[in-house]
């Protein structure tokens, strides 16, 4: 039986990078205190040779000042450390040329967002938007942003610390890995289905299932890795395939829409697109008068 890889994120960035070439909580310039965030992990390494930024979560940490932050989840701090990590990486290597700025390597396994009150009248939002925008900045600035789903990859957590990838890793199933924006019992309460139905759904159709297997036919992941050996050398595949790119000016998640149709996940989608064009052809004149208006021509 595979071993589940749930817990082991810091497991995983040996796995990751050239030995003993981790400097924890050190992201480029930035220093962070041992103390803050401490479900996130953040900090220098080297992938063969070459230096990279790491940034993952710590499923064993336990943040005392926030008790709903624990086993992966990511809190205000952080986010916000996460998020201070990336501009640390923008600011130092904002002069460097294209082929030199720095990878950002985010390893996954976070259960969500699961807010306190203080974290509510803080700005928990603010955390993790801040976070979504610094990896957005980091991509478009030529940063090859690369995410590893060892483990749950769910609902906002994701959203900020995975989904803002370039390209999205994940382990097989059977290393108990899990990828989905919300359980069926939290949908069923939204969509006022039955939760039989749901579940019975979910076992087919990729929007409803959980596993890494059905993200993948929907084309947000790009590849699935079949060992822990394998994630060092794809990630190193990746990162050469990225950076000529981000070299023709390409940047961020393309593809994912068209992989999807390609693996036969998102077979509507077009259909759709297409359908919604004609039917806005057929009085897109009505329109223009007032576009017109609203330009100041």
């Amino acid at each position: 039986m595979t071993e589940t890889l749930i817990g082991k994120g810091r497991e995983a960035i040996e796995w990751l990078l050239d030995s003993d070439s981790f400097q924890e909580n050190q992201a480029a310039e930035r220093t962070f205190p041992e103390n803050f965030g401490p479900g996130a992990v953040v900090g220098n390494g080297r992938l063969d040779g070459q230096e990279v930024v790491v940034l993952a979560n710590d499923a064993q940490a336990m943040n005392e000042k926030f008790p709903v932050v624990y086993f992966g989840v990511i809190g205000l701090e952080e986010a916000y450390k996460m998020a201070l990590a990336v501009y640390a990486v923008l600011k130092a290597d904002r002069q460097k040329p294209t082929d030199e700025k720095r990878p950002l390597l985010l390893i996954v396994d976070t259960p969500g967002n699961a807010p306190g009150k203080l974290e509510e009248i803080a700005g928990m939002n603010k955390a993790t938007g801040a976070y979504q925008l610094a990896l957005a900045e980091a991509r478009m600035a030529g940063h090859p942003v690369i995410a590893v789903v060892i483990g749950r990859a769910i609902s906002g957590a994701f959203l900020c610390h995975g989904l803002q990838a370039d390209r999205i890793l994940a382990m097989k199933p059977e290393f108990g890995t899990m990828i989905h924006v919300m359980p069926v019992s939290s949908i069923s309460r939204i969509t006022k289905l039955d939760i039989e139905q749901l579940e019975e759904l979910s076992k087919t159709n990729p929007v409803f299932a959980a596993g890494a297997d059905f993200f993948y036919r929907l084309g947000g992941v790009e590849e699935i890795l079949d060992s822990v050996e394998d994630i060092r050398p794809s990630v190193s595949r990746q990162i050469k395939a990225l950076r000529k790119e981000k070299e023709q000016g390409k940047t961020g998640p393309l593809g994912r829409a068209i992989l999807g149709e390609e693996r036969g996940g998102r077979v509507w989608r077009s259909r759709v697109i297409r359908k919604m064009e004609e039917e806005f052809a057929d009085f897109a004149d009505d329109y223009r008068p007032w576009r017109a208006d609203a330009d100041g021509k």
